[in-house]
């Protein structure tokens, strides 16, 4: 037994106490760890040169070692075995890799450092991996953002149709509006805003791969006229416009930007008008990267804090109308994300190859435990120039159609009392 062996042996026998799992050590010697528990989890880690490799670096190399095969799930799903994992050494603050944790936060700004080329480059790198990958597990508007959850028996395309529907209520659009959308994907939410007023949408991608599936549905759906998309870095846009909206686009930004993009929404936000900025959210403050995310899956990427991007939404003389908070909507989405993607998994094995689908669904587990555990969240910050510029309660977002309608006439709080007194 090697001296990596032991340590790893009394590190865990230390910290596990939920759940039970096993492990097979490169010498062939298994070890059971933790109380009994109903799920059978066995690993086996195949050399000592991985399992140093993870108690040194954890964050890093458990990622490294499923992806190439350096630890084998035997028994059990990867999701139990990395909520095993998590709620044991995560929850007592044992899981290692101490140094390379404190070096990543030393150079977090440098890793975050994202200009026009490079934001260009980290883009290509998960989105232009090819449409076929996301159709096999987004719905069918491939919106690959949190959904929106009435309840858990909500099919996917609900959710997401539910999720665009409350964007469109809280940007308030009005018949002729400009709008913006920083981050437009595949395209979906600029069609769907366009679905429900008569508004003409201006979309802004890094993707050519979605720059051009965006386009060709633009054009089936005859709305070429009122919907345009454009390659483009949101830094470059000059003209003004009466609502923006960013879906899952602000956590490619990068602290050091969170200045010149708030800027710029107010430069190219009109008067009048509103923004709504729909991002991953951290609960805990100010952090870094998980490094296995950053290598392989969003490189320059970081979920940001509310403390984080508040002072630049301030500097930049911008109010905050509304902040809300969603809670556990991404953790079902990813669960079902995960689910079309396993049952599809021999078609991304013949479009990639099986290190791929290992690392993608490596990806869609950590990234739904993060949700599931409280770590991250959604937030959507509902931004203006002015305090009137929405109306007076919340009553707008949950209101029947026809009523929301009706109050698209009450648009601000001028127009609340005029109506008011009109009625007493």
């Amino acid at each position: 037994m090697s001296i990596w062996s032991e340590i790893a042996k009394s590190r865990l026998r230390r910290s596990i106490r939920h759940g039970q799992f096993e492990v097979t050590f490169p010498n062939g010697e298994t070890t059971r760890f933790g109380t009994l528990g109903q799920n059978q989890i066995r690993i086996a880690v195949t050399t000592d040169a991985w399992l140093r490799r993870i108690l040194l670096d954890p964050e890093l190399e458990l990622g490294e070692a499923y992806m190439q095969g350096g630890l084998i799930l035997e028994a059990g799903d990867l999701y139990e075995l990395l909520d095993l994992l998590w709620r044991n050494l995560l929850a007592d603050g044992t899981s290692g890799g101490a140094l390379p944790a404190f070096l990543r936060k030393t150079f977090r700004a440098l890793a975050q450092f994202n200009p026009q080329a490079r934001s260009a480059r980290n883009v290509a790198h998960h989105y232009d991996i090819g449409n076929e990958l996301y159709r096999l597990f987004l719905d069918e508007d491939m919106q690959y953002s949190c959904a929106y959850f009435h309840d858990a028996q909500d099919s996917l395309a609900d959710a997401q149709r539910f999720k665009k529907d409350h964007i469109a209520r809280k940007l308030c659009l009005r018949p002729g509006d400009n709008v913006l959308d920083i981050g437009c994907g595949w395209g979906g939410l600029a069609l769907h805003l366009a679905g429900c007023e008569a508004v003409n949408v201006h979309g802004v991608t890094l993707s050519r791969e979605q720059l051009c599936l965006a386009r060709e549905r633009a054009e089936d759906l005859g709305l070429g006229d009122r919907v345009d998309f454009e390659f483009q870095d949101y830094r470059n846009l000059t003209r003004e416009y009466d609502r923006i909206v960013s879906v899952g686009m602000f956590e490619h930004v990068g602290v050091p930007h969170y200045r010149k993009f708030f800027d710029q929404i107010a430069a190219r936000l009109s008067e009048n008008g509103t923004a709504l900025i729909h991002t991953i959210g951290r609960t805990s403050g100010p952090a870094i990267t998980n490094p296995w995310i950053a290598r392989h899956i969003f490189p320059g990427a970081y979920i940001p804090a509310l403390s984080e991007i508040l002072p630049a939404v301030e500097k930049a003389g911008l109010m905050v109308l509304d902040v809300e908070i969603l809670r556990l909507h991404y953790a079902e989405t990813l669960k079902a994300w995960r689910n079309r993607f396993l049952a599809r998994a021999d078609e991304a094995e013949a479009l990639y190859d099986a290190q791929f689908v290992r690392m993608w669904d490596f990806y869609l587990v950590c990234s739904a435990l993060s949700f599931r555990h409280g770590v991250h969240n959604v937030f959507q910050l509902q931004l203006a120039k002015r305090q009137d510029a929405v109306p007076l309660t919340r009553d707008y977002l949950y209101s029947p159609e026809p009523e929301r309608r009706a109050n698209r006439r009450v648009s601000s709080i001028i127009d609340y009392e005029a109506h008011a007194n009109a009625q007493g």
